[in-house]
């Protein structure tokens, strides 16, 4: 197949690069940039799911804000990306990739510099929100300019393992960063970043990444309906679980926010099975591998997601640690889940997914077990340090499997549709795992505080303490579920 053509040589026949073995000189600087360019803009919409983390102490000083609040500048993001990503996979196919990463582009750094302005918790949250609408337009583009761009096998596996790394990368370094510029340029900083990067990249695509045409009619053919459902429906649900905080269970205000969640995604469910064009189609899901494995995903995210929040907090709030220590706290675990990933990248091919899913989720299982234990006058070295660093290679060990395992046996045509149903879990199970671990915390916070209402950090510790363990039972349900999933020999490659 003929390499795409590029804007210095759009009316030059198209030239492969196994016509010579190499690829043409005047080809080389164009697909370089456009893979820097796809790397850099992943990058940045990874970083901003965990670069706030440490910034959240300094953030609720300045804006005044709950601890639900602190969750929301989270979720926010996390459900505004998680919702419309599959969405955002579909238009980068059908109006076109260069149209759909500059809109992305365009969206994300100009909510990423009304974020940055935020003079109250509600603009944030709001423009949080926005922020994570543009990074669902913007990753899949980012993925699939490189698939469209890298025709050839070998160029294509060495550019999507420099895609992968940075995204496994951006996921690990948020919390360096936002420590780092929270504590010497202020919090509004770990927004204000993306904007001079943003606007370099709008400038690199419009030189750089060809234009291709979409589908004649293609924005018609966008399951806005089942879109729109699906990312209330999960808003509903976080938010009912959060407002548990300040209300009981049984509360109207809980009840409501819960059964218009289950109304509006049984609503996504009707018109997925009704639409022309849906956004999942119901069929892929009664696969057991698929299903098995998002479940799977879905709980390593709800578990993972929380350990940096839950952290976070455990180390400004009792330990004393500044912004920039509690960021460098979670190099060990950064460096990680790098090791994890390159490790499974080893040994997958010998042993297939299905046994590194198990010993990842056992190993951070442990992790989690252990953190569970830490101390209102304990120490990072003794209470923190090593089960981080559990957790986090079992999460790295486990990342790509889960993704193999998720896309073996479809058909090529679907692959995208599988990987992207995968990162949804992955975020979606984030943001609920989040909201149901840090309300835990909060109320083992507020009865400690009842009976010991000068006891702060022995009240903080006890709800993070409890958070952490039911997290160890998430991963202790993804390492049960992982065994459902076929073995080595059961698996085939997509094709």
């Amino acid at each position: 197949m003929s390499a795409p053509s590029t804007p210095s040589a759009s009316s030059a026949p198209s030239v492969t690069s196994t016509d010579t073995g190499h690829p043409p000189a005047q080809k080389r600087l164009p697909t370089t940039a456009i893979l820097v360019i796809a790397c850099a803009a992943q990058f940045m919409v990874i970083l901003d799911v965990s670069i706030v983390n440490v910034a959240l102490p300094s953030m609720r000083d300045t804006l005044h804000l709950a601890p639900a609040g602190m969750q929301w500048i989270v979720n926010a993001y996390t459900l505004g990306f998680a919702g419309l990503l599959l969405l955002g996979g579909r238009a980068a196919d059908l109006v076109g990739t260069k149209k759909a990463l500059l809109t992305g582009l365009g969206v994300f750094t100009l909510a990423s510099l009304v974020c940055g302005l935020a003079s109250s918790g509600g603009a944030l949250i709001a423009a949080r929100a926005v922020q994570g609408v543009g990074g669902a337009v913007l990753a899949p583009a980012t993925l699939t300019l490189i698939m469209t761009t890298f025709t050839e096998p070998q160029a294509r596996t060495r550019a999507m393992g420099a895609w992968s790394a940075v995204m496994a990368a951006g996921g690990a370094t948020g919390a360096v960063i936002g420590g780092v510029l929270t504590e010497y340029a202020g919090w509004r900083w770990v927004f204000f970043v993306n904007v001079p990067i943003g606007v370099a990249l709008i400038a690199a695509a419009l030189a750089y990444v060809p234009a291709a045409a979409g589908i004649r009619g293609g924005l018609r053919r966008l399951d806005i309906p089942g879109a729109v459902s699906v990312t209330a429906g999960l808003t509903a649900l976080v938010y009912g679980i959060i407002s548990t905080e300040s209300h009981a269970w049984s509360a109207p205000e809980v009840w409501a926010s819960l059964g218009g969640a289950v109304l509006l995604l049984a609503a996504f469910v009707l018109i997925e099975s009704k639409v022309a064009h849906p956004l999942v189609p119901l069929a892929i899901l009664r696969r057991r591998t698929l299903a098995t494995s998002n479940i799977v995903v879905l709980l390593v995210g709800a578990a993972m997601f929380s350990m940096w929040f839950l952290l976070s907090l455990y180390h400004q709030q009792v330990l004393g640690f500044s912004a920039v220590q509690a960021g460098l706290s979670f190099l060990p675990g950064s460096l990680s889940v790098i090791v994890g990933a390159q490790l499974a990248t080893r040994l997958i091919g010998r042993t297939g997914p299905r046994p590194l899913l198990v010993v990842g989720m056992l190993v951070s299982t442990a992790g989690f077990a252990w953190l569970s234990f830490i101390g209102a006058h304990g120490s990072y070295a003794t209470d923190v340090l090593v089960p981080l660093m559990f957790c986090a290679f079992g999460m790295g060990l486990s990342m790509m499997p889960a993704t193999v395992a998720a896309t073996t046996g479809t058909a090529r045509a679907e692959a995208g549709l599988a990987s992207g149903l995968v990162n949804t879990s992955r975020q979606v199970g984030g943001a609920i795992g989040l909201a149901v671990l840090a309300t835990i915390a909060s109320h083992l916070t507020a009865s400690h505080l009842s009976s010991h209402p000068h006891d702060m950090a022995a009240a903080l510790t006890a709800g993070y303490g409890r958070a952490l363990l039911v997290a160890a039972a998430f991963t202790a349900c993804a390492a049960v579920g992982s065994l459902l999933l076929p073995g080595r020999k059961e698996t085939h490659p997509a094709v």
